[in-house]
């Protein structure tokens, strides 16, 4: 047979071929291998054009800090840390009783205490984390000093630079006060019972006020003087405290995981076994036909 003849059959029998074009894209859909791939690709797409967009917008609006004064000499900063260390079994005492020494010796002060005892018998374990501050000459040391209780796990320092808002703060307790000296010059000359007494209102209420924001300074002052250490230690723990029987329930439910596992991979296949099925047959009953 010609190929003008085989051209003339396919004619001939185009409805079949549409048909089992429709149950291929059919059977695929969105759920399929096809309809997956383009979701695949679309949401990469998307995520790819939002992250680039986002880098952008971050990248022209730049951050800004509150407490940035460059044309202050001397800084104001507030220095902070985070330790934490493992102490060998069975020397949880004696690493507390080094930590007590180290507060003691450098002057600094204990805030929080918190021991814990986790587990029983041969799997407790001891825990304990601390909260201290430590005068800023000798912060240094005391950290070196706690590095050597045991195994340093992890460590972390901060130091924020509050020089911006302490001269801000410096700047209103002047202003304040002037305010305040207006309000005394003005209640001395005050000769009308009502104008004293709303005078006297003012003046308390600017005291309080004062008051409040040299508590403030006050506060980032002691803060800048004294940092923060957050201390914690734990004891090691038995090396046979994780070794535990696998349960029944487990491996039932690893059992029941994996066979649903392969039923979903069966029922997965069938539909596409069938659409190759159908394309088989109409592929036979055309050949059968040109031949």
């Amino acid at each position: 047979m010609g190929i003008k003849e085989q051209f003339e059959k396919m004619k001939e029998n185009w409805l079949m071929l549409v048909l089992a074009l429709v149950v291929i894209v059919f059977l695929s859909g969105s759920n399929g291998i096809v309809g997956q791939s383009l979701n695949n690709i679309g949401g990469s797409f998307e995520k790819g054009y939002a992250d680039m967009v986002d880098s952008r917008v971050m990248g022209y609006y730049p951050e800004t800090n509150s407490d940035f004064a460059p044309e202050v000499e001397e800084r104001k900063i507030v220095k902070s840390s985070s330790l934490s260390t493992e102490t060998a079994r069975g020397e949880f005492g004696e690493a507390e009783e080094r930590l007590k020494n180290i507060v003691t010796s450098s002057g600094a002060f204990l805030l929080d205490e918190r021991v814990n005892r986790n587990g029983e018998g041969w799997r407790g374990y001891y825990s304990g984390y601390y909260q201290l501050k430590v005068n800023v000459d000798k912060y240094d040391s005391v950290v070196a000093q706690l590095k050597e209780i045991g195994e340093v796990q992890s460590f972390s320092e901060n130091m924020d630079d509050v020089t911006g808002s302490y001269n801000d703060l410096e700047i209103e307790v002047g202003v304040e006060k002037e305010r305040l000296a207006r309000y005394l010059e003005m209640y001395e000359d005050a000769e009308i019972v009502s104008d004293r007494i709303d005078l006297n209102d003012r003046i308390f209420n600017q005291e309080r006020r004062i008051k409040y924001l040299e508590d403030s300074l006050e506060n980032v002052d002691n803060r800048i003087d004294y940092s923060s250490v957050s201390f914690s230690m734990t004891e090691e723990r038995s090396e046979w405290t994780d070794i535990v029987f696998v349960k029944l329930s487990s491996l039932i439910r690893g059992f029941v995981d994996n066979l649903n596992s392969l039923l979903s991979f069966i029922f997965g296949i069938i539909p596409w076994a069938v659409a190759l099925l159908i394309v088989w047959v109409f592929w036979k009953k055309f050949r059968s036909q040109t031949a």
